[in-house]
């Protein structure tokens, strides 16, 4: 599979984009006998995916029967009928329920994979067929020293939601981190933890235990090394080529020049959505800032090649979803060297002391809610023809407790946040409204009213603490409601949330083997999508954590063996040929 002088590649398969679903395609083909390439357009590898939690959303999936845990399969599809609506007729839910399992199990037979269960992780909303958990699984942290040199390939953790780059864990390692100033047992831990990683960073110039999505794309990476893969960074797709009326290959954009692949049985395309693409922001996502005004928290090399390379070979685009994008709350962090980073708030808002208010000074929402449903109540909040955005309050005791967004909790100084114009404060509400430009009384009103209830644990404006889903992302220390507490002690402080996304659900229309459908609904012979390329098997819904990630690498090895002519479970023959 080496390049000739004409600078030319020959393989089975070409997968365009590396984040956990191309990746799942790549190695799952390599493992059944395929020469397999894999085009990645950054100079590293792991896209969105090594910046995100990690989380999978596969019900009845292998660790949580081994747990005990063997809920009917009716359980899981009676939750996405309450969820869904009619799109939960797509055909590719049902290939999804029956391979997801099958998936996690490949990839913990057969490559350097090692899952862990998220049994106790429940479904955002409590609608029929709902789980208290059972239907999460993420990787088990990893030694980036088991890369080799390739370390230096994988993306980082997110600089700006991390400490020094280096990721936290959800669970027990996030709760020893939130009460290093309380226990001393959590404190000798965290240090442990930060002392490792300056040693890492001294030696290696990253951190070496990895976690979250960054062990999950690691592990993945590994896998391809083992089974062959060709990787290629810094390899943009120029064009797809076409040959006897399908797609066979690509022509890329590599530091040594041009360089043509020719893929025997097909392109898969996992270039990671549209996050960072102006103009369909605009046409897709209008509500959620447009093209201008939104702030996705994905790498900033998603912008939608994949969606252009797919429509360029006849694919119909499928923008008629729920919602086209994944929302997030956002948080613009100043840089002194370019643009704002964009900051995801996914932990704190759910913590007691943090409450969430319109410009008018109003709440709006369950602050412990999805983030997707946050930013939905948001939009809805919104008078039309005024971009979206919101405040996120905390007292001087959450603040110091949990952080707010970037101004990281004690024993990290605020200075820095407050200086940058970040994080406003004010030694009273009266003050801290106006920095913010809110209505000082409104603002006064608000939080009376929020915290007279919040004493007794409860709200009666939006029900925050009542549902597993807000408790679990509370404080479980904290009584009687582990999400609600008052807001008392000043000085007071906010941080201005803006439309965001950790992705986009708007993606080229597939049918249940991954194949790309033209505008008349047939196959495109050779073209495959999986991931954030392949429109949304949710219908632009969010009922759970790792609905992304979950339905990706499952359509990514399913990909994988479609394109090495094996059966898949569900399907027929012929929608596998």
């Amino acid at each position: 599979m080496e390049a000739s002088s004409e600078r030319r590649l020959a393989c089975d398969v070409l997968v365009i984009g590396s984040g956990a679903s191309g990746l799942a395609a790549a190695v799952t083909a390599a493992h059944f006998g395929l020469r397999v390439v894999l085009a990645e357009k950054a100079p590293v590898f792991g896209g969105t995916s090594a910046w995100s939690g990690g989380w999978l959303w596969i019900p009845r999936n292998p660790l949580a029967r081994a747990a005990g845990i063997d809920e009917p399969p009716e359980a899981p599809r009676e939750y996405l009928r309450s969820e869904l609506g009619n799109r939960a007729s797509d055909p590719r839910l049902e290939v999804f329920l029956e391979n997801g399992p099958e998936m996690v199990a490949f990839f913990q037979d057969h490559t350097a994979m090692r899952w862990i269960d998220g049994n106790a992780v429940p479904d955002f909303h409590e609608t029929p067929g709902a789980a208290k958990g059972g239907r999460s699984v993420t990787a088990m942290p990893y030694d980036g020293r088991e890369l080799g040199d390739w370390i230096g390939k994988l993306r980082p953790p997110l600089d700006v939601a991390s400490l020094w780059g280096m990721g936290i864990a959800s669970g027990a390692d996030m709760r020893h981190f939130f009460r290093a100033s309380r226990s001393p047992r959590s404190a000798l831990y965290a240090t442990g933890r930060i002392a490792r990683h300056l040693r890492d960073l001294a030696l290696h110039r990253r951190g070496m235990q990895l976690v979250n999505g960054n062990a999950l794309v690691a592990r993945l990476l590994r896998s391809a090394l083992d089974k062959g893969v060709t990787l290629l960074d810094s390899a943009p797709v120029l064009a797809l080529q076409r040959q006897d009326g399908r797609v066979a290959g690509a022509r890329l954009s590599t530091p040594r020049g041009a360089l043509l692949v020719e893929a025997r049985r097909g392109v898969v395309l996992a270039t990671g959505g549209f996050p960072h693409d102006p103009a369909r922001l605009d046409a897709l996502a209008p509500q959620a800032g447009g093209g201008a005004g939104h702030f996705s928290a994905a790498p900033r090399a998603n912008t939608g090649d994949g969606l252009r390379l797919a429509e360029g070979a006849g694919a119909a685009v499928d923008g008629e979803l729920a919602s086209n994008v994944a929302l997030a709350p956002v948080s613009l962090v100043p840089r002194r060297d370019g643009p704002p980073a964009h900051f995801p708030h996914l932990v704190e808002r759910a913590k007691p002391g943090i409450i969430a208010v319109t410009p008018q000074g109003r709440r709006f929402v369950s602050e412990a809610d999805s983030y997707h449903d946050f930013m939905r109540a948001l939009i809805a909040a919104t008078p039309p023809g005024e971009p979206p955005h919101c405040w996120l309050i905390a007292d001087h005791k959450a603040q110091r407790r949990w952080g707010l967004g970037w101004s990281k909790p004690f024993p990290f100084p605020l200075g820095p946040a407050i200086r940058s114009g970040y994080l406003k404060r004010g030694r009273t509400l009266e003050e801290l409204a106006r920095a913010c430009a809110i209505p000082g009384v409104a603002l006064a009103e608000t939080v009376a009213r929020f915290n007279a209830h919040a004493e007794r644990g409860e709200d009666p404006d939006f029900q925050r603490g009542e549902s597993l889903y807000n408790r679990v992302q509370g404080d479980a220390e904290h009584g009687p409601n582990p999400s609600l507490g008052p807001l008392l002690r000043g000085p007071f402080y906010a941080v201005r949330i803006v439309p965001g996304s950790l992705g986009t659900f708007a993606g080229a229309r597939t049918d249940a083997a991954a194949r790309v459908l033209d505008r008349d609904g047939l196959p495109i012979p050779g073209l495959y999508a999986v991931g954030n390329d392949m429109a949304s098997v949710m219908g632009g819904h969010y009922p759970s954590g790792g609905i992304t990630l979950g339905p990706g690498m499952t359509f990514g090895y399913i990909a994988g063996r479609v394109l090495a002519g094996l059966p898949v479970t569900g399907l027929s023959q012929e929608e596998t040929s």
